[in-house]
């Protein structure tokens, strides 16, 4: 039941002015959805999946990725009433490499009771504020949810900028899949209205877009190439090197001309090796 149009306003006993906005009165603008992805990683159950497209549509997201499912047969899933057309749109992949490579910015979701965070790690309620800055900046937005048995792996958070966490008991830390994908888009949709405003036009952006994951992942590409020239560690070593690399480079926010910068130098220093 839809109760926006019954409640615009909440308004507290003996005040004369409204508070906020209450119950999805403070979606995000279609422009700002259309710019978040919601990705799954080897979900493996199909009614999960379901209940995460329904959450989605709940919200008005529209973009879900599904990468590598357990289930052949996913898109059936009769837990996602009122959002068939979005499983049916879905996309999936191989790879959350492959999901991602248009992001400029990708969140990973989970816990940390058993592994140290790698990364940032952005508390639920702050989650909106740090969107809404990537959004008003330009740029793209995914929020990785892992599998129902283990969760996201460390390969899966390597390529991630930030980790939030959603506060639960002790007794019971764990989630389920699309509890968790609704729990993180109200906070997203809760504070629309209180997200940034885009620059204005004519004036210069002091905080531009982020490089895409794809463009990170070229960038670790060379520079992997130019560690093996120089025999940097030996062949064992070269996962966790690569798992390192993804994390450095995503902790330093580059920019566009940062990435131009960083590739010239790579790629001559590599030229020069190899001859």
């Amino acid at each position: 039941m839809d109760y926006s149009a019954q409640y615009k306003r909440a308004q507290l006993p003996g005040s004369r002015k409204p508070t906020l906005p209450i119950y999805n009165c403070s979606l995000l603008t279609d422009s700002q959805r259309d710019r978040i992805e919601v990705v799954l990683v080897s979900p493996r159950n199909p009614l999960n999946i379901g209940a995460s497209a329904r959450a989605m549509a709940n919200f008005g997201f529209s973009h879900l990725t599904v990468v590598a499912p357990y289930e052949a047969h996913w898109r059936e899933a009769q837990s996602a009433v009122g959002a068939e057309e979005l499983l049916q749109n879905a996309k999936r992949t191989e790879s959350l490499e492959e999901a991602i490579t248009d992001c400029t910015l990708v969140i990973g979701t989970g816990t940390i009771t058993r592994r140290k965070a790698e990364q940032p790690v952005v508390p639920l309620p702050e989650l909106g504020e740090r969107v809404g800055a990537e959004l008003a900046r330009g740029g793209r937005v995914a929020l990785v949810f892992g599998s129902e048995k283990r969760g996201l792996t460390g390969d899966d958070l390597s390529h991630c900028h930030l980790l939030t966490v959603i506060p639960t008991h002790a007794a019971q830390p764990s989630m389920n899949l699309g509890q968790a994908v609704a729990v993180c888009l109200y906070e997203l949709a809760a504070r629309g209205d209180s997200q940034p405003e885009p620059p204005r036009q004519g004036v210069i952006d002091v905080h531009p877009p982020q490089v895409t994951s794809s463009q990170l992942d070229r960038l670790a590409g060379v520079i992997e190439e130019v560690m093996l020239a120089a025999g940097y560690s030996p062949d064992e070593m070269r996962a966790a090197n690569r798992h390192d690399l993804r994390l450095l480079l995503r902790r330093l926010q580059l920019n566009q001309s940062d990435l131009r910068r960083a590739l010239g130098l790579f790629r001559r220093a590599l030229h020069k090796m190899k001859k």
